[in-house]
């Protein structure tokens, strides 16, 4: 049988790590996580950083060869070029770690890939069906500024920097709202594991 591959995907500050986080605890699926692989990326001395640290130097240098994530977030999440050029270095890198990491874990029958920008670094084709973890934008937004301690303008900053939630719930074979609590979010899960999708 082939394997299931969950591709669960959402904008920033909707819940997908709570999501991956009851798909792992709940029904032990495993995971495989695009911001893991893409902070290992960034890791001192890997090409990654020192192709980050020689284009932005001091700017995102917090001590002798480690990145500053957050002078590097803030940088990019303002200037659309630095960012593309940042996705440019990052996500092949990120697509080489899901090819190994699902080669390696052949035999196991459904996987999580957690990938925030799933449609954006069109990544869709790891992928057997693709999940979007939903709110509304006004609940993004409070969450993403509660979360991360940001102002309104730098929370719209970083919504904006990826694809738009009504452009994602078009794409997505599965939508899951995370607009109540948890345990509301767990059952809605559970559902889309058991109903599955159609090939």
């Amino acid at each position: 049988m082939a394997q299931r591959r969950i591709g669960l995907t959402g904008g920033i500050a909707t819940g997908k790590s709570t999501a991956s986080q009851l798909l792992e605890q709940r029904h032990g699926l495993p995971l495989l996580d695009a911001d893991v692989f893409a902070r290992q990326a960034l890791e001192p001395e890997s090409p990654g950083s020192e192709a980050v640290l020689q284009r932005y130097g001091e700017q995102v240098a917090a001590k002798a060869g480690v990145i500053d994530r957050r002078a590097l977030g803030t940088l990019v999440f303002n200037d659309p070029a630095e960012r593309h050029w940042l996705e440019q270095l990052v996500h092949p890198l990120v697509r080489q770690r899901f090819d190994a990491e699902l080669a390696r874990l052949a035999a196991i029958p459904t996987m999580v890939l957690v990938i925030p920008l799933l449609f954006e670094a069109g990544l869709t084709d790891l992928c057997t069906e693709t999940w979007l973890v939903d709110c509304d934008e006004s609940q993004q937004l409070q969450r993403l500024m509660q979360r991360d301690r940001l102002s309104i303008d730098a929370a719209l900053a970083r919504t904006a920097a990826q694809w738009p939630l009504a452009r994602k719930r078009t794409l997505a074979d599965v939508v899951i709202s995370n607009r109540s609590d948890n345990e509301c979010l767990a059952q809605q899960l559970a559902l889309a594991l058991e109903q599955g999708i159609n090939p």
